[in-house]
């Protein structure tokens, strides 16, 4: 190849310093210029740069923003966001901007208030505008203005009412972007402000974004303040919120369901129930289910969150019954027992009027205990003493006994009956999978900040819970007798079956059923058979051959199956991911995307305004990152983002989720993941990307899965023939070599 020398007057591009942006500013009514920035030197002097250019004086008095949709002001602290190409805009400094706003949105005309106030809205987002505004006591100003609001322009708001709606909207917007940075407590707002917001509820509900705004104040207000709580309690009612929820709009319905879901949170444990007992009595669980479960539209991961939630607080309400033991002596609890003997045996006369002995009645009792399958005969009390299930247990077989009377007679009579040693014991059986439905739902544990698992079939009745309990006491029943269980050793047995029948329950709640009933169906297609095939199926695929000629083979095939894995992390990183940026309030979605460029050496990433539906291009992600750049990726606790205090920050389910890009000196950017896969695929990618091991759950699991795959693939040929341990011995030299022919 021929060596093309440069002239030597030419000079050979440099790539230039680190510390050097270029980029392009902006002035209204001028050609923008070309600079670079050197981001060692102080942002005034660089400011001061740019104001001589345009000849502009007072450089104290202006600003740079990203003029983007964003428009967030440059401030030191984030001025190492500032990428090679970006666009900046020179503007009034935050302390000027926000004093014109303060007196802008006070004039007297309606039209520069309206635009004053539409322009306050937008700017509340930065958070260094914010805080200008809120020293000069802006969020006082507003509170003021929602509190007279609507006396003041009451003549005008049947003249003017699109104006006035646009007003109150925005106003409202700019009141929640402020709060929503965390500067102010929301225990100062007086109660006139909450009665206004409470008004809002129900005079707007024609206007989507004054009630949505005035939702997100409410929750907001519930959530994070205990004072707050009870005086919004008082000012709205569930009989108020409930016609929301039969609307068409799903944001709104989202809103509304996160109210009702922080009311219930926040409520003291005395009244939890109460409140329960007032949501029955308006069918809200009977409107979600027609209005939103199964209204003629998707649910977007917002509601879903919030069913999740419903579902978990209402589930919660079981915990004091589950943590209460039986008291041996109280006869109100003992006479529930004895109803469960009523029903099951059909006494023909009452205990007081029995002409029998006292003995014979109580050695009469004691064999009808044993047959409904208790383990204390005499006092079947002291069964019910162990915390949890408590006497969730029992409260769950007098459910059943009373309203699926047939099944009950027919479990507790076919196995008393039994002389096989193969019955399975009722009321064992029925603590011990009161126990696990509690593990399952998870109940007592507060709702995740993440997940959005509801089920909908929980929707469809008053007592999901009872139900679902009797529909897995058959299914125990049916299971123990596939097995062929005994009781005479009753923990060995339980703990096979109870295994199996757990595994039954949670393979059928995961194709989320619509309704108990399709639960049901998809037990019975789940027998005891049916496990063992899925199981001799799943260990088939995942067998693990020990032998050493397999384990060499292994060992020599896992690299290209770790470089297969590792390019389909990086594929994945490539296509990118939605990530959404979780705050205090949780109510107005904020998303961002990131995704790794084609040749694996830069991270593009930005903002968006919703939720993506397909891959979102480079060139519309504002910022990034070069990989050669990046110095760790750190998880979990060691997330900066996750060492700041906050209800959200402790959550379990968070952290898990948590990761970290550590970058410069204090550069970080940090990340939620959707869910665990997406945690274990950027992980695992980003460490690929820095030449560290993948040591993520679903790395192994993959390796597993496509290792015993490739081995049986390799083995096909070999199948039904014995593999030696050890390879064949060397067979002896001949003893002449005269079968050697010499072909030329």
């Amino acid at each position: 190849c021929p060596v093309i020398l440069a002239p030597k007057n030419s000079s050979v591009a440099m790539p230039p310093p680190a510390d050097i942006v270029k980029v392009a500013i902006e002035w209204p009514g001028a050609f923008p210029k070309l600079m670079e920035i050197d981001q060692k030197k102080p942002l005034s002097s660089i400011i001061k740069e740019v104001c001589d250019g345009w000849s502009l004086a007072n450089h104290d008095q202006f600003a740079l923003q990203h003029a983007d949709s964003s428009n967030f002001y440059i401030t030191e602290k984030n001025r190492n966001e500032i990428k090679n190409g970006a666009i900046l805009r020179l503007t009034t400094s935050p302390a000027q901007n926000a004093q014109q706003l303060h007196e802008r949105i006070q004039s007297s005309s309606m039209d520069a208030k309206l635009e004053a106030l539409k322009d306050l809205a937008n700017y509340s987002r930065d958070i260094t505008f914010a805080q200008e505004f809120i020293n000069l006591d802006g969020i006082s100003l507003l509170t003021q203005m929602v509190e007279s609001g609507t006396e003041r322009y009451q003549k005008l708001q049947k003249i003017m009412k699109p104006c006035f709606g646009d007003m109150l909207s925005f106003t409202l917007t700019a009141f929640v972007e402020l709060m929503d940075h965390g500067i102010v407590s929301w225990d100062t707002f007086s109660v006139a402000f909450i009665k206004k917001i409470a008004s809002y509820v129900n005079k707007f509900a024609s206007d989507i974004s004054i009630l949505q705004r005035s939702l997100a104040i409410l929750e907001s207000m519930v959530l994070n303040s205990h004072d707050l709580y009870q005086k919004v309690a008082q000012e709205i009612t569930i009989g108020q919120l409930i016609p929301h929820l039969q609307g068409t709009d799903q944001e709104i319905q989202t809103y509304t369901i996160a109210v009702i879901n922080a009311l219930f949170l926040k409520a003291p444990d005395d009244k939890r129930q109460e409140m329960a007992n007032i949501l029955a009595q308006k069918q809200l669980r009977s409107i979600i289910l027609t209005h939103v479960i199964r209204a003629q539209r998707a649910i977007n991961n917002e509601m879903a969150h919030q069913l999740y939630v419903l579902q978990v607080l209402t589930f919660n309400l079981l915990e004091d019954r589950m943590m209460t033991k039986m008291d041996p002596q109280d006869q109100a609890q003992r006479d529930i027992i004895f109803e469960l003997r009523r029903i099951a045996f059909d006494a023909e006369s009452e205990p007081n009027n029995s002409s029998g002995s006292i003995e014979k009645r109580k050695s009469m009792y004691t064999r009808d205990y044993k047959k409904l399958g208790f383990i204390n005969h005499v006092n079947p009390a002291m069964d019910f003493t162990q915390t949890p299930p408590g006497m969730l247990a029992l409260d769950n077989m007098l459910y059943f006994a009373k309203h699926h009377q047939d099944a009950y007679i027919r479990i507790v009579l076919e196995n008393s009956s039994r002389e096989d040693k193969h019955e399975c014991p009722f009321g064992r059986s029925s603590i011990e999978l009161t126990k696990m439905l509690c593990e399952i739902l998870k109940v007592g544990e507060l709702p995740s900040e993440t997940c959005n698992d509801f089920h909908p079939m929980f929707f469809t009745h008053d007592r999901s819970f009872e139900e679902f309990f009797c529909i897995c006491i058959q299914l125990l029943n049916k299971t123990w007798k596939e097995m062929r269980a005994t009781s005479e050793d009753f923990n060995k047995a339980r703990k096979r079956v109870m295994q199996v029948v757990k595994e039954q329950i949670m393979r059928a709640l995961t194709t989320k059923p619509s309704s108990l009933d399709q639960f049901k169906s998809k037990l019975q297609n789940l027998s005891y058979t049916e496990i063992l095939k899925i199981r001799q199926s799943e260990r088939m695929n995942q067998e693990d051959f020990q032998s050493r000629p397999i384990l060499e083979l292994k060992e020599k095939i896992q690299p290209e199956i770790l470089e297969l894995i590792k390019q389909q992390r990086l594929n994945r990183l490539v296509e990118g991911t939605c990530f959404r940026k979780l705050n205090s309030r949780r109510r107005q979605d904020k998303f961002w995307y990131c995704r790794l460029s084609p040749n694996h050496k830069v991270l593009h990433y930005g903002d968006l305004e919703e939720s993506p539906q397909g891959e979102v291009p480079h060139d519309s992600l504002q910022d990034k990152l070069p990989v050669a750049d990046i110095k760790a990726v750190v998880t979990g606790k060691d997330c900066p983002h996750m060492k700041e205090k906050g209800a959200l920050k402790q959550n379990k389910e968070v952290l898990e989720l948590a990761f970290s890009i550590l970058y410069d000196s204090s550069g970080q950017l940090n990340f939620i993941a959707p869910d665990k896969h997406e945690y274990c695929v950027w992980t695992d990618g980003l460490n690929a990307l820095l030449g560290k091991d993948m040591l993520s759950d679903l790395t192994r699991n993959d390796l597993d899965t496509l290792l015993s795959m490739e081995i049986k693939l390799r083995l096909l040929d070999l199948e039904n023939i014995q593999i030696p341990d050890a390879p064949p011995p060397i067979p002896k030299e001949p003893s002449n070599y005269d079968f050697v022919y010499d072909c030329n």
